[in-house]
């Protein structure tokens, strides 16, 4: 299982995660943020502002920007 049950920021572009089957590890998203859904997390202030949406298994932004949970669960694991 790869849905994402907690997260936490940990600084700059960096999130601890712990998903559904227990694992759990620090994703730096810093490469990733390009394009323009992207654009305003490149504010740390602002990407520091995700959530856990239950219903889709990730996390996701103000502006709905959000990654993919297995994409999250590969670089985490």
């Amino acid at each position: 299982m790869e849905d994402i049950v907690e997260a936490r920021y940990v600084s700059d572009y960096t999130i601890w995660l712990r998903f559904e089957d227990g694992s759990e590890g620090e994703v730096d998203l810093s490469s990733e943020l390009y394009g323009p859904i992207f654009e305003p997390l490149k504010d740390p202030a602002y990407f520091s502002r995700f959530r856990v949406n239950p219903d889709t298994g990730t996390i996701e932004w103000p502006n709905r920007a959000d990654f993919a949970p297995e994409f999250l669960y590969e670089k985490a694991t």
